[in-house]
């Protein structure tokens, strides 16, 4: 029996295990523990700066939610990408048959009322937050799939796919306003630049590369090497300006101020990046490392900072 034929046996269980291993990689669970804590916490810090935020049950519901969330849209991916995938990723599991659309639809509805109930017991607000959240993911779907330009036009589709974030970070300043982590008010809405630039940074980083690439959805393709390289670093200062707005480290003194004013010295992290690929031969990809390294390192930090100042 062949390999492509033996991936199709099992029950439904076993082919979803199989997706989640290979589609949802352990970094995605560690990315939505620190962007959650980075994202109460930093709301918290900045709408009652006077008084140092501390996670709680809530905060680990939402840590749960968002991590389900996240893989939900692993699984709108897989299948809305499913044409592109058999061309430039044959691998991928709905594409040699490790899983099934049946299976994945399945797991959806099941994480969707998972989601939903799990915020319901925070508060309605939250419920609500979260099922636009996962009913934004399904109109990407159906978007992608009536239009052409926004599932091939790579600038359009990072335009109407890049909400969904905002979906999530919509969900989670207001689940945390609800349950009294965060007060409410322009500087916890603010907070929504700064995750958007540093998520940013790092997508165009990975879609970044030096000769263009005709079928392939990389930003490169419409805005040059170059100009998808400023773009990635622009986002980073973008996050970082934002922090430093937000937060105003000035404000503190020593040991706070030594936490407070990090973010500016993690620009190193997009700058040697496009610095380096520059300068490299033309068949190097765009370095990821550090693109991870600046997301990672600013969301450690941005938790130090809730958790020590004022």
């Amino acid at each position: 029996m062949s390999d492509r034929v033996a991936v199709r046996d099992g029950n439904a269980a076993v082919r979803l295990a199989r997706f989640t291993r290979a589609r949802y990689e352990p970094h995605y669970l560690l990315y939505a523990v620190l962007f959650t804590l980075a994202l109460e916490g930093t709301a918290a810090l900045v709408s009652h700066p006077d008084a140092s935020w501390r996670p709680g049950g809530a905060t680990v519901v939402r840590i749960v939610v968002v991590a389900f969330v996240l893989l939900y849209l692993r699984m709108v991916d897989e299948q809305k990408d499913l044409d592109y995938d058999r061309v430039h990723h044959p691998d991928r599991p709905l594409v040699t048959g490790a899983v099934r659309a049946a299976d994945l639809r399945m797991a959806m509805a099941l994480i969707a009322a998972g989601a939903i109930a799990g915020s319901l017991a925070l508060s309605v607000g939250s419920a609500v937050a979260v099922a636009a959240a996962l009913a934004y993911g399904l109109a990407l779907w159906g978007l992608e799939r009536a239009s052409a330009t926004v599932r091939d036009a790579i600038m359009v589709n990072l335009a109407v796919t890049y909400p969904v974030q905002l979906f999530i970070i919509g969900y989670l300043v207001v689940s945390a306003i609800d349950t009294g982590q965060v007060d409410s008010g322009w500087p916890a809405a603010a907070v929504a630049v700064l995750f958007a630039g540093a998520f940013l940074q790092f997508e165009f980083a990975r879609k970044t590369a030096r000769e263009p690439r005709p079928g392939e959805w990389f930003y490169s393709n419409a805005l040059g090497a170059a100009g998808s390289t400023a773009a990635g670093v622009a986002c980073a200062v973008i996050a970082v300006a934002c922090d430093l707005i937000l937060v105003r480290p000035w404000t503190f003194d020593l040991p706070g101020a030594l936490v407070a004013w990090i973010p500016p010295a993690l620009l190193t992290f997009p700058l040697a990046a496009a610095t380096r690929f520059a300068t490299a031969p033309r068949d190097e990809p765009y370095p990821l490392i550090p693109a991870v390294l600046f997301v990672l390192t600013l969301y450690a930090t941005l938790i130090a900072q809730a958790l020590v100042l004022p």
